[in-house]
């Protein structure tokens, strides 16, 4: 199948499905024209990568185990967990960093709201 095919198939764009080639993630055939040519294996494979990309995972991330969850379950995969632990811990690291940027303003919005009240001049 051709990549237009290819993209109507997973309502992936071209432009995507070109870079996961260019991340070595997906491999068409080149044909004597120069056409890419992808197997009916690519739906999968790009709805694979789709998927890793929805968990926030990188290319690079993703193309170090793909191969095996494709052609094993994800769970015979080793590769996959220490990439899920490292993910899970950058969450984590921006949770908490959200939790201070949010402490801190509403800190400055009590703050604003005390001083905005005493400094209003009583009606008499």
């Amino acid at each position: 199948m051709r990549i237009g095919e290819l993209s109507r198939r997973t309502g992936c764009s071209v432009r995507s499905i070109r870079y996961y080639e260019e991340q070595g993630l997906l491999s068409p055939i080149r044909d004597t024209n120069g056409y890419r040519e992808y197997s009916p294996f690519a739906v999968e494979q790009v709805r694979t990568i789709q998927f890793y990309l929805s968990l926030g995972l990188t290319t690079a991330q993703i193309a170090s185990f793909l191969h095996c969850v494709l052609t094993n379950k994800e769970s015979f995969c080793k590769e996959v967990l220490p990439v899920y632990q490292q993910k899970l811990a950058e969450i984590d690291l921006q949770i908490a960093t959200l939790q201070r940027i949010k402490v801190n303003l509403e800190d400055r919005i009590q703050a604003y709201k005390l001083e905005t009240n005493t400094a209003a001049p009583q009606a008499e």
